[in-house]
């Protein structure tokens, strides 16, 4: 058995407003933000699985992502990329393979959205 676990505890994702950050993420998972913001520039968002930390300490527009590090699920991925439209989140593609999508957050880190 090995000492490091093989499992991801969390990902991190550079912003450069932590407050402003944790508000868009929130709102876009439909999440509380009540969580606290820890040494003035972290914000665990409460997700099931693995944690995604909102970081404004580590923020710079060289580190924001170009590619998708991870994807976030969705059981219809239809739905998924109108909800996306109606909030006037900056799409980067369409719907491909029936399965996926990129979108952006205000930050320019490129994420996607990935049927399950």
């Amino acid at each position: 058995m090995s000492i490091i676990l093989n499992r991801v505890g969390a990902i991190f994702i550079p912003v450069s407003n932590i407050e402003k950050a944790r508000d868009w993420y929130c709102d876009l998972l439909e999440i509380p933000n009540d969580q606290e913001i820890l040494y003035g520039h972290l914000y665990i968002l409460p997700m099931e699985g693995v944690r995604i930390v909102l970081d404004s300490k580590i923020y710079h527009e060289e580190h924001v992502f170009k590619k998708p590090a991870f994807h976030l699920n969705t059981n219809d991925i239809e739905a998924a990329y109108e909800y996306m439209k109606r909030k006037n989140i900056r799409l980067l593609t369409e719907i491909e393979n029936n399965h996926w999508f990129n979108f952006q957050d205000p930050d320019g880190n490129t994420l996607m959205i990935c049927k399950c």
